[in-house]
């Protein structure tokens, strides 16, 4: 027969044993439940490329930003042409996203198809504004690109020395004309007697990432007497602006603050505040407030602007656009749309 001591260190080893044992299902549930049932972000890159320090990689660290700050994990789907993007929306949404992100126009007919099949997942659609909605999923976001343009028109005009600024824009499709539009105006609006020179990347998707061809069309614009050069067209905007730098001349960036690129020759850029929107539509994803449906976003919601930081404005410059932007934001001042004309 067992002693009473041997006996009691018998139960006492069974005891521990059981802690040991609740403590790892606790542990485990803990670590399930935090991977297996956190939120989850999902975003689809445009053609543009995940780091083309614009459009696509505004997404992306605005992604970083719900992980760390919402704490959410994230899932990403690059795709090497735009035949792949319905594909990869469908694996993004397999894997549990709780919101995807698609972006760009482009991705318009892969969000139609795949979220109808998703009802329970959210989508974030951003520059796409025409897509039938019948889960009421969909958070549609446009924004009002040539009012941000005009303002950034009125700088490069004020800045300009020769009289004769550029601009560079991407794939030649209505949006990037919005861009361009904007710009003209704004320019026109301080110095009707300016010259604007514009080109076009090219009529393919390729169009976003061609820094070389982006650089080339900025020193052809430079050789015609442009001493400011807008860039909108994604990863190839990279060659635009070290043209402009590397020929000392001003450039502007476009949808993020690109300012930092170049100091000393970055006079400012036009700013797209996808990165809000995203971040906005994923708090309200957490809290079951999504608002799916068509959202036109401009200077009176603050969702278009012009960067300062890092860059060349004046207090005389930043005088006249605020005043011009506040005629726009109340209507006493329309900036035309190009992508309707």
């Amino acid at each position: 027969m067992l002693s009473m001591g041997i006996y009691n260190s018998y139960l006492r080893g069974i005891f521990d044993m059981k802690k040991i044992f609740s403590i790892f299902l606790v542990s485990f549930a803990l670590v399930f439940s935090s991977s297996a049932f956190a939120n989850k972000i999902g975003v689809v890159y445009d053609s543009g490329g995940k780091f083309d320090k614009s459009f696509n990689e505004l997404a992306y660290e605005s992604a970083l930003r719900v992980q760390d700050e919402l704490g959410w994990t994230m899932v990403e789907f690059e795709a090497s042409n735009n035949t792949q993007i319905e594909q990869g929306m469908r694996k993004i949404a397999d894997r549990g996203a709780s919101l995807i992100v698609a972006m760009g126009f482009a991705q318009a007919d892969a969000v139609a198809a795949v979220a109808p099949d998703y009802p329970d997942i959210n989508f974030v659609a951003v520059d796409v504004c025409w897509v039938d909605d019948p889960a009421n999923n969909i958070y549609q976001a446009c924004y009002k690109e040539h009012e941000g343009s005009f303002l950034v028109g009125m700088i490069a005009a004020m800045a300009s020395q020769s009289g004769t600024i550029g601009f560079v824009g991407g794939m030649d499709i209505p949006l990037i004309r919005k861009f361009q539009g904007g710009y003209e105006q704004g320019a026109q609006y301080v110095n009707p007697n300016i010259t604007v020179l514009a080109n076009m990347t090219g009529s393919t998707p390729e169009a976003w990432n061609n820094p070389t061809k982006g650089a080339e069309l900025t020193k052809a614009q430079i050789d015609g007497g442009a001493d400011v050069v807008y860039q909108a067209a994604g990863g190839t905007g990279i060659g635009v602006l070290q043209a402009a730098a590397d020929a000392g001349i001003m450039g502007i960036g476009v949808d993020t603050n690109q300012n930092w690129m170049h100091p000393g020759n970055m006079l400012t850029s036009m700013l797209k505040r996808l990165d809000l929107t995203i971040f906005e539509q994923a708090e309200k994803t957490q809290a079951g407030r999504f608002e799916s449906g068509i959202h036109i976003l401009g200077l009176a919601e603050g969702m278009v602007g012009y960067a300062t930081e890092d860059g060349m404005v004046t207090s005389e410059m930043e005088s006249a656009v605020q005043a011009a932007a506040a005629d726009i934001v109340s209507g006493s001042m329309e900036v035309a749309d190009w992508s309707q004309e």
